[in-house]
């Protein structure tokens, strides 16, 4: 679809003191400010105050899923402190103990076993063996029978064996102590010996198991990672009116974005702003680059910007029944048909972001506004007729049911149960409605946008190329020389306006009416004189002029009288330009006397010229056919001569002036007429009459 090159737009919605620039800028700031007041007024009032120990001034339910970051974290810490602390063993501690006491075994021996030395040498050789003070008596034991001395260091190493491979952290040295002391009070031996047990293991025991803090940390961090989140269900009860406010209810709140300050929630709305902001900068530069003749119209952005109006009060009205249920695709629809699918396409991102904020940031109605806003794109991107429209709510029905039944089976919420059953059904039912509800607002709403603001779409061009329109009924009826020209004309100016890219709908529509002021005198053209009588025949040339002339008028009150659109209406004023009206002017020459002066003025047609592409492919499609159609001899090379100097003329004659095509495309043009005339006009073989009947006989027999 196609933006009309011409809009008739209603004065004075600007003071005409204003320049373009000024008038978008105050513009961008009202939509801006109406967006902006209500996201506000849909989002914010969601938001309660609520203080730790104190009643809930309301009941409140979870108007979404979202993850329940309190309940997830007590879980998660829980987990964390069940996973024990990792320790190092180290061997070398009691291989250092056990060598130890065999060491000072093995001194005892040879002190005992030294025949040289007195009891008294030897008691005070094996104190300095232990290293602490112990009465005599303990170390004069030490000299007694050698099998028991033996048995002493056997079980004293196997008491520090068994200990060790207990275990002992740094925190347990004194638990080790005390069960070696408890220990070594059972063994079968004598106080004296036991007190040596004791004073020999004391210093030994020492931590052979060492904190391992950083796999300790790794173990916990993998615990906590495990812990599936807990998920807080949409409509859950987060808090009922009057209970008391716990931590708890504080964190879910915040999880759901529920919680606001004790006065207004200013860093919410200043977030918001920005986001906004962003959004419309983006939506600003995308116009600048890409839809130009939009961003540079001020009636233009005023229509845009009403159309995302009712579309954001249509999100915000439909978003308290269901999110579902959101016709994000109404705006879509109305904004491909009047502007195009390239700015359709911005646009359902914009309204699927808008869907987010109203939403309170709920993913699961984002992907379906967002692909049913594209399946309205390529439903309306190319429209016969305005029932079309009505087929665009289906496509787009069937894309959210399909996105809703894929979230629900992607996230894990599809079941047998009949809770689950019944939401989807619930969820599939919003979505088609929502479908249909876009198309039928936007069937509605389309004519009136299209009346107040002049802007002539595809789908009324297309209603106009109705054989039973009754402005066509009539040509048909009443001047049928006119309606076949016309027709031929619209087959020329068709084919052109596609060879240089320019609206070929437009020119097409514009053809068939644009000599429909010919209705009031058909019989004063030459194409509707079907008798042979010419009543110019009876005329003076000035008169004949003045009625040849006057069918641009009458054809613009036709056009009015039957409400044909601007640019329609522009076509019909432009197709003659200043062009002179030759043919009566040579006749008013041949006979005027020579002191008389004809003026050329007099015998020309009123204007303006051609402002646009369409127009100008008309005026020349009209010249091109009627001068063919006046050839005695239409052969291809006399066509073809015929359409150049057409245009050559035209373009000489300055009737070219005031619109944009260029030389290059007029040499388009030119040979997309003869291609064309070529195909009407091309050389007929004359079979034999045998030959012709044969191949007559094998048509037949087909």
């Amino acid at each position: 679809m196609k933006l009309s090159s011409r809009i008739k737009v209603i004065e004075g919605y600007f003071p005409s003191k204003w320049d373009e620039r000024t008038q978008r800028l105050v513009l961008a700031a009202v939509i801006f400010v109406v967006f902006y007041l209500v996201l506000v007024l849909a989002s914010m009032p969601a938001r309660i105050y609520v203080e730790l120990g104190r009643p809930s001034p309301k009941t409140i339910y979870a108007p979404r899923e979202v993850v329940d970051e309190y309940t997830t974290e007590q879980l998660r810490r829980a987990a964390a402190e069940a996973v024990p602390e990792v320790f190092d063993y180290k061997p070398e501690v009691e291989t250092e103990a056990v060598a130890s006491i065999e060491d000072f075994f093995d001194r005892v021996t040879e002190i005992r076993d030294d025949a040289d030395s007195s009891t008294d040498e030897k008691v005070n050789a094996i104190k300095e063996l232990l290293g602490e003070e112990i009465p005599v008596s303990s170390v004069r034991a030490l000299l007694g029978e050698k099998s028991i001395i033996e048995e002493l260091e056997s079980r004293l190493i196997s008491l520090l064996k068994e200990v060790f491979q207990q275990g002992i952290k740094v925190n347990g040295v004194e638990t080790a102590r005390r069960q070696v002391n408890r220990e070594i009070a059972l063994f079968p031996f004598s106080p004296e010996l036991k007190q040596v047990a004791e004073a020999l293991a004391r210093p030994l025991l020492k931590p052979n198991m060492i904190a391992n803090h950083a796999a300790t940390e790794r173990n916990r961090e993998a615990a906590r990672k495990a812990v599936v989140p807990v998920i807080i269900q949409r409509n859950t009860l987060i808090i009922s009116e009057g209970e008391l406010v716990t931590e708890k209810h504080i964190a879910q709140l915040e999880s759901l974005g529920l919680l606001r300050g004790k006065h207004a929630d200013y860093p919410g709305m200043m977030g918001l702003f920005v986001l906004l902001a962003i959004v419309f900068v983006l939506v600003s530069i995308y116009l600048y680059k890409y839809v130009h003749n939009v961003y540079t119209n001020p009636k233009m952005l005023l229509l845009l910007g009403l159309v995302a109006i009712l579309n954001l009060l249509a999100i915000v009205l439909a978003a308290y029944f269901s999110g579902y249920l959101i016709p994000v695709a109404m705006g879509v629809i109305l904004i491909t048909v009047i502007f195009g699918y390239h700015l359709a396409v911005l646009m359902t991102l914009v309204f699927a972001l808008l869907v987010g904020f109203v939403t309170g940031g709920e993913l699961s109605y984002v992907p379906v506004a967002l692909t049913g806003g594209l399946a309205a794109v390529y439903a309306v991107s190319r429209v016969n007729q305005r029932g079309d429209l009505a087929k665009a709510g289906l496509y787009v029905a069937g894309a959210n049911m399909a996105t809703i039944l894929a979230q629900f089976l992607f996230w894990g919420n599809f079941s047998l149960e009949s809770g689950v059953i019944k939401e989807l059904g619930y969820a599939l039912a919003a979505g088609g409605g929502s479908g249909l509800l876009s198309s039928i607002i936007a069937i509605g709403v389309l004519p009136y946008l299209e009346s107040a603001f002049g802007v002539t779409t595809s789908i009324t061009l297309l209603e106009l190329s109705n054989p039973n329109h009754p402005l066509l009924r009539q040509l048909q009826t009443k001047a049928p020389g006119t309606y076949y020209h016309s027709m031929m004309v619209c087959n020329l100016a068709e084919a052109a306006a596609e060879a240089v890219n320019a609206d070929p709908l437009l020119t097409r529509i514009g053809a068939y009416y644009h000599d429909i002021g010919k209705l009031k005198r058909p019989y004063f053209f030459a194409e509707n004189q079907l008798s042979g009588q010419n009543p110019h025949d009876r005329l003076s040339p000035n008169l004949s002029a003045m009625i040849i002339r006057l069918h641009v008028k009458d054809g613009v009150e036709l056009a009015r009288k039957y409400r044909l659109p601007a640019v329609i209406e522009d076509i019909i004023r432009q197709h003659h330009g200043t062009s002179l009206i030759y043919y009566f002017y040579q006749k008013a020459l041949e006979s005027c006397s020579e002191e008389d002066q004809v003026s050329e003025e007099k015998f020309s047609y009123e204007g303006p010229l051609p402002q646009t592409k369409e127009a100008a492919i008309i005026m020349l499609a009209d010249s091109i056919e009627a001068g063919v159609r006046a050839l005695s001899n239409p052969v291809s090379s006399r066509v073809e001569a015929l359409i150049r100097r057409i245009i050559k003329e035209k373009l000489n004659s300055g009737q070219m002036d005031e619109c944009d095509l260029t030389l290059k495309e007029l040499d388009r043009i030119g040979d997309a007429f003869v291609r064309i005339m070529a195909g009407i006009y091309h050389a007929r073989v004359e079979y034999p009459e045998k030959d012709l009947r044969a191949e007559l006989e094998r048509n037949v027999a087909r």
